[in-house]
């Protein structure tokens, strides 16, 4: 099922509370380890007026030529990458930008992530 533009923040928002959910199981003697082994993070990017973007609105998503999400572990793994072309069309040089694109978004979220969570 492709992600929404809602859902990268959904994702980010939720690896962070059910790290620290079982975090606060380990800390209060429920859990003996925590079973989160990697986070997750998400991010839409896209092509708007020829010009490729991070991080698309509701305004920015409806009206994209190429809407991409896509999701990635912290250990830096692809978890998920949805792409269409909505408007119109894409080629191998605009995937490899929206890549790099998202990586780099990414790599903002997880540092954020971390940081949320102490550490």
């Amino acid at each position: 099922m492709p992600l929404h533009h809602e859902a990268p923040a959904a994702i980010n928002g939720a690896s962070v509370a059910i790290v620290d959910a079982f975090r606060w199981m380990v800390d209060n003697g429920k859990l003996a380890a925590n079973p989160v082994k990697r986070r997750v993070a998400a991010v839409s990017v896209g092509i708007i007026d020829g010009e490729p973007r991070l991080d698309l609105d509701y305004s920015e998503d409806v009206r994209a030529e190429v809407d991409m999400n896509v999701v990635m572990s912290s250990a830096g793994q692809f978890v998920e990458v949805q792409g269409t072309g909505e408007h119109g069309t894409f080629d191998r040089g605009q995937l490899n930008t929206l890549l790099d694109l998202a990586v780099a978004g990414i790599a903002e979220l997880d540092s954020a992530q971390q940081a949320a969570l102490g550490g």
